[in-house]
């Protein structure tokens, strides 16, 4: 299944942003069960981080990334990419 990555970056308060961790959290472990193997993190300087995840295509992407609270809530901006892994 091919692998998409979401690179966010935050745009609201930390409050704010902290407000919708634990939906996000529980989001990803559903799409865990789900069989996406998804997993998220946060950059270690201020600001944004990754999301990376399996979906059958980028329709299929676009629209779990559309559901993340975190994306339906205004709290970061994003960019979707399809990663193409040449060496494992």
């Amino acid at each position: 299944m091919p692998i998409f990555v979401k690179i966010e970056t935050g745009r609201v308060d930390k409050p704010t942003f902290d407000k919708y961790v634990p939906a996000h959290k529980a989001y990803v472990e559903d799409l865990i069960a789900k069989g996406h193997k998804a997993r998220t993190g946060y950059w270690a300087e201020f600001g944004g981080g990754m999301m990376v995840f399996e979906a059958q295509s980028m329709t299929e992407a676009q629209e779990i990334i559309a559901r993340d609270p975190l994306v339906a809530n205004g709290c970061v901006n994003y960019q979707l990419h399809e990663w193409r892994i040449i060496v494992e």
